[in-house]
């Protein structure tokens, strides 16, 4: 049983950090801030991809770590995926592109599994690498896959197969020996096929579908796209209590249905889960479907099993406001932050004011509000 496994880490949960390579000199003070920093400065480089991006349940986020035990200070976070494991490799998509953009940080990322990257090239491993002998050793840095090794004739470098070592003598050998400490050609070939097609694939892994829904929850989505993740899953992890909230529904009424003119975008794994399902409602609810025949049945099915979900959501407790209890401008974070996205390019040039702008502005809100945040620790 590996490490992992004792702490109990449920099967759809990845955990990632991002550790520096180099803090000798440095106080633990300044590690914090140039920590925090770090983790701002990432976030709005990648914003213009994460903004876009429809999480199936949890999204990445950074937040502060302290040292605490052999573990040294850092940033990182978890997000559980779900049934997309997409989720779980745009992640590790996005772990390649910060250690490349930021050299200063080398990434560790695990699941369940453990090492899940070895997973992904077990026919190209070393054959003293398991998950017995993997723990500590398996990194990225500079956007690449690194392995520490085992002292061979050829090398003394790296830790023998009897020593688990820390993870300052991790990062401490990866910052001196970082050629040496590489994954073979071959091992690291194996996850950039893996990882090929980002960032196009966020795109290609969307789907788009016309839904007769109620205009309430037209006017959600219009507001929250992402929205569409929560109430899926309801409507898909559904019990015989949960349908009980759907006999009137009194939040999403059916008599107020609309087709939304603007398609509603789904992930693929989503709209898989939603238009699989084979739901009749119960005939108390006024949702009447027409005929399959019928040109815009599907739009109707889509429409009713969405409203469905987001009744359930609504019954379990309230829906994720769309405004924020107090306006993400009394966060003392968001000005840095919101000048890093400045930097970063992520309004194109786009005038202040304009309804673009505004638009770009709204989705880092909420972007800001999910992943960055005041959480630590």
């Amino acid at each position: 049983m590996d490490a992992l496994q004792r702490r109990g880490i449920r099967e759809d949960l990845v955990q990632y950090q991002l550790f520096l390579v180099q803090t000798d000199g440095t106080s633990p003070q300044q590690t914090e801030e140039r920590l925090k920093h770090l983790a701002e400065e990432i976030l709005a480089n990648v914003a213009q991809l994460l903004v876009q991006y429809i999480w199936q349940e949890q999204p990445f986020n950074l937040n502060y770590h302290p040292e605490k035990g052999d573990v040294p200070a850092h940033i990182g976070g978890s997000t559980q995926f779900g049934d997309n494991i997409e989720d779980e490799w745009f992640i590790v998509y996005l772990l390649q592109q910060v250690t490349e953009l930021f050299p200063e940080l080398v990434a560790r990322v695990e699941d369940n599994d453990g090492d899940f990257l070895l997973i992904e090239a077990a026919d190209y491993l070393p054959r003293w690498l398991n998950p017995d002998t993997s723990e500590n050793r398996v990194f990225i840095s500079r956007g690449e896959l690194h392995i520490l090794p085992c002292p061979s004739k050829s090398s003394l470098v790296g830790f023998s197969l009897d020593v688990v070592p820390s993870l300052a003598q991790a990062l401490a050998l990866l910052s001196a020996q970082p050629e040496a400490c590489q994954a073979s050609p071959k091992i690291r070939s194996v996850l950039k096929k893996r990882l090929r097609g980002y960032p196009e694939k966020i795109k290609n892994n969307l789907h788009r579908a016309h839904c007769f829904i109620p205009a309430g929850i037209a006017s959600v989505l219009a507001q929250r796209p992402d929205l569409v993740a929560p109430a899926v899953s309801a409507f898909y992890l559904r019990d015989p209590v949960d349908l009980q909230a759907c006999r009137d529904f009194k939040i999403f009424p059916p008599d107020t249905r609309v087709l939304t003119l603007v398609k509603v975008t789904f992930t693929r794994c989503l709209y898989a889960q939603l238009q699989q399902q084979q739901f009749t409602p119960d005939r108390r609810c006024s949702f009447n479907l027409p005929p399959p025949s019928h040109p815009l049945y599907k739009a109707h099915d889509l429409g009713m099993k969405l409203a469905h979900g987001f009744e359930i959501l609504c019954s379990k407790c309230r829906l994720p406001s769309l405004e924020p209890d107090a306006p993400v401008s009394c966060n003392p974070q968001w000005k840095s932050f919101l000048e890093s996205l400045k930097k970063n390019g992520y309004f194109r040039g786009q005038l202040e004011g304009s309804a673009v702008y505004k638009e770009l502005l709204r989705s880092a809100e909420i972007f800001f509000k999910q992943s960055v945040g005041p959480k630590s620790g």
